[in-house]
């Protein structure tokens, strides 16, 4: 779809919502005129900035952009909490009249109408705010206990930590990523992996803000594979980038890493979608697992959980995956499942154990509620079943 298109059909649709949220919360109840003034202004607005958090990197000014993505992904966060709200506050609505003319309940219809819309319009700031603040926040470190099948003795206790979804951009910079690094380098991880869609944003634009990668430090290094953000942004310039930052991208392959006198294979591949933006890059793990040794663990990078059955039917072990963000807040991550096998957290598929991270940033609006961002901590230990 040619941008002005799409500008213009996701204006359209978002104005009709918004009208939809002022008819049902301000034009139907009897408000004072300075509430309905004020509310039908911020609708307004936010119809009029919306647009702007997909137009606002093509400003040159860096500080209008920044200014301008934070206020319209800020307000777009607002709006969407606003929508299901005012949605499920009809739904109820509607339940309850029905109950009424079915003479089941008996109820003051005027006084309830207008009660829900304040507790809606409460709801949503409530979200928006507490969202807010959890989103900013560092994300807290996340510790799992991963069980592999014939793990040799010298891996007991093997360290990887992950982080994924950080989402380096219009308004995560340096400083927020800086915090990050810190705290992964306190875990004194074995290694260090990067699960994809770490930025939003080419090379040039954000290369001084990802440049705290290169203070990571683990016993075997930092890994990463692309994130359908990355095909975005210019997947092959930041790939040449992070291996400038003395981190090993792996595309559809595979290293053995020698841990004490035992091998442990950790491969990476593409991102699911990652072929419809260049042929040579479409996800294989099977391509990514040949020619491993058969009896050493075997653990997969792979960006979308989606992964999964593949890398099942290649023989890992394990999968480290992100791209779901847990939902990233209030109710997303329930519909998640619609396009995921797994939304969060330790599954197992088979033989294959698969963990999903709930992102360590957010992407969009800066609001996480019910889904909080993690970095993860997995430690290897045998499974004794």
């Amino acid at each position: 779809m040619p941008p002005l298109r799409f500008l213009l059909t996701v204006t359209t649709l978002v104005s009709v919502l918004h009208y939809y949220i002022g008819t049902r919360l301000l034009n139907s109840l009897a408000w004072a005129d300075w509430v309905m003034w004020s509310g039908w202004g911020f609708l307004i607005l936010s119809t009029l900035l919306q647009p702007v958090a997909f137009l606002a990197r093509r400003f040159r000014d860096q500080a209008l952009r920044d200014i301008s993505s934070w206020i319209s992904m800020t307000l777009m966060g607002v709006f969407s909490s606003l929508l299901v709200l005012t949605l499920l506050r009809d739904v109820f609505l509607l339940l309850v009249a029905l109950l009424d003319a079915l003479h089941l309940l008996q109820a003051d219809f005027t006084a309830m109408e207008k009660n829900t819309a304040l507790l809606t319009i409460l709801g949503a700031l409530a979200i928006s705010v507490i969202g807010f603040f959890n989103a900013r926040r560092l994300a807290s470190v996340v510790k799992i206990k991963v069980p592999l099948r014939n793990l040799p003795t010298v891996l007991h206790g093997f360290r990887i930590v992950q982080i994924s979804d950080i989402h380096v951009g219009p308004t995560i910079k340096q400083g927020y990523l800086s915090r990050i690094v810190n705290r992964v380098n306190g875990l004194e991880a074995d290694l260090i992996a990067i699960t994809g869609d770490l930025v939003d944003g080419r090379v040039s634009e954000l290369a001084t803000h990802t440049q705290p990668l290169a203070a990571l430090t683990a016993r075997h290094g930092s890994f990463f594979v692309t994130g359908n953000h990355e095909y975005y942004s210019g997947a092959l310039d930041w790939i040449e980038e992070l291996q400038r930052l003395g981190i090993q991208v792996l595309l559809n392959e595979h290293v053995q890493l020698s841990h004490d006198g035992a091998t442990l294979v950790l491969a990476g591949v593409t991102d699911f979608t990652a072929g419809g933006f260049y042929a040579h890059h479409q996800s294989d793990p099977h391509a990514a697992i040949a020619g491993a040794p058969a009896h050493a663990p075997k653990i997969l990078l792979a960006h979308q959980p989606l992964s999964a059955k593949a890398a099942e039917s290649a023989g890992f072990d394990l999968q480290l995956s992100g791209h779901t963000h847990g939902g990233q807040f209030w109710p997303w991550k329930y519909l998640v499942p619609l396009q995921q096998p797994y939304v969060a957290g330790l599954h197992r598929l088979k033989d294959l154990w698969v963990y999903v991270n709930r992102g360590t940033g957010y992407w969009g609006p800066p609001n996480r509620f019910g889904s909080p961002s993690e970095i993860t901590c997995l430690t290897l230990v045998p499974d004794h079943d």
